[in-house]
């Protein structure tokens, strides 16, 4: 039997079926789950109410609890019929913001996502089965982010540390795979489809030795050959787990394959691999590159989006879905340091709204003068000064870019 009670009569022992209110005002990736430890009570303090199930835990001694599953409830409110459950379609739209203003909430989407990924493949790792259904209340927060200004959490997801690269990955490749399904104007369900199917893309790497995962040099021919059956692994867990689609399922086990036949693990090629599976494959890739991995460090945006290309062009990607790729994030992604025709170096700060090649900038440097200069946001779009061309931050030893566009 389900009943709904205050956070403040929770005690060690009872089984919580539901959190009730907002994902965002606890830790837990779980849904449900036994509370072991005073310190869980504790990480509840944000939140209200939660329904126990005390078939599975301990009951409450006070009677004035409320019983939700078909036991009559104590107020006349209570008692009232509910009205039907929303359709997430039908829900008023995400309000639009400027990046600065989505930075320090998208800031706060991440810090859970880290968390809730490092519960989640930790507990694989401990043998537990997976159940993405309570992934379903993260991907809605990363998409909202996205409707709300998607260069944001994108562009903080890519400050990953080497140390979590694993976990804030799939939290990247999820939010790059709404932003891109919303490109390509998928229905909000396939966006939130693609969403989850990017959040559980790389699971299988959960079974892979840390010591391959981890290692800070170059893979041997046999390490490789482990590193290449997380797909499969992954894909093996999500079906032994719950809450998983064919969509998910697909990505998790094709993200690897390539247009032109010489991806792994199964060698498709073209239309044999199928649109979210190609749309996996360059968030993965894009995602990967631009971070700090624990071999290397990430390449900067705009050279990543050049290099891809030519990848693109030599059939490692679908063109149609490169092409859509790039028009959701920019030639010039948030983040990336360019040359305008004055000689000065600006960062990207936004994504222009009339062209993709006049984002929103902010000067920092003059290259004549060769010396720092008072920090000036600069909308292209409505500028003399153009980009002229892209700049590697590590050939002129800038190591503050990321402060300058996240603090505009």
């Amino acid at each position: 039997m389900l009943k709904k009670i205050s956070t403040q009569q929770l005690r060690v022992g009872m089984f919580i079926h539901e959190v009730c209110g907002s994902w965002m005002d606890h830790p837990f990736w779980r849904g449900s789950f036994k509370v072991s430890d005073a310190r869980q009570i504790a990480q509840l303090s944000g939140v209200s109410e939660v329904i126990i199930d005390i078939s599975k835990g301990l009951d409450v001694e006070d009677a004035r609890v409320e019983v939700v599953d078909d036991v009559e409830v104590g107020s006349e409110q209570d008692r009232a019929e509910p009205s039907p459950e929303a359709d997430p379609d039908d829900a008023p739209p995400v309000q639009q913001c400027s990046l600065q203003q989505e930075v320090q909430r998208a800031g706060r989407v991440i810090a859970q996502s880290r968390a809730a990924m490092r519960s989640m493949f930790q507990d694989v790792r401990m043998g537990k089965a997976v159940d993405t259904e309570h992934c379903l209340p993260l991907v809605q927060e990363i998409s909202d982010s996205v409707e709300r200004n998607p260069g944001a959490i994108i562009s903080l997801a890519r400050l990953k540390t080497s140390d979590d690269y694993t976990f804030m990955h799939s939290v990247a490749v999820c939010a790059l795979m709404v932003s891109l399904a919303r490109q390509l104007h998928l229905s909000p369900d396939e966006c939130r489809e693609a969403g989850l199917a990017g959040l559980v893309h790389d699971i299988g790497k959960a079974m892979m030795p840390l010591e391959v995962l981890n290692k800070p040099g170059a893979l041997t021919a046999e390490e490789f050959a482990i590193m290449k059956s997380h797909p499969e692994e992954g894909h093996k867990l999500l079906v032994e787990g719950k809450g998983v689609g064919p969509t998910a399922l697909d990505v998790c086990l094709h993200h690897h394959e390539k247009v032109n036949g010489k991806g792994y693990p199964h060698g498709l090629k073209g239309d044999e691999i199928s649109l979210f599976a190609k749309m996996g494959a360059v968030c993965d890739v894009y995602d990967a590159i631009t971070s700090n991995r624990p071999y290397k460090a990430g390449w900067d945006p705009a050279d990543s989006i050049t290099k891809m290309a030519a990848w693109s062009k030599k059939g490692h990607f679908d063109e149609r879905i490169f092409q859509a790729f790039v028009k959701s994030i920019g030639i010039y992604p948030t983040g990336s340091l360019v040359k305008l025709q004055s000689g000065r170096l600006a960062v990207v700060v936004e994504q222009g709204t009339s062209s993709l090649l006049n984002p929103v900038v902010k000067v920092f440097f003059s290259t004549k003068a060769n010396h720092p200069i008072t920090p000036e946001l600069l909308d292209l779009s409505k500028s003399v000064d153009q980009i002229v061309s892209r700049e590697s931050p590590s050939a002129w030893g800038f190591r503050n870019l990321d402060q300058l566009w996240m603090q505009a």
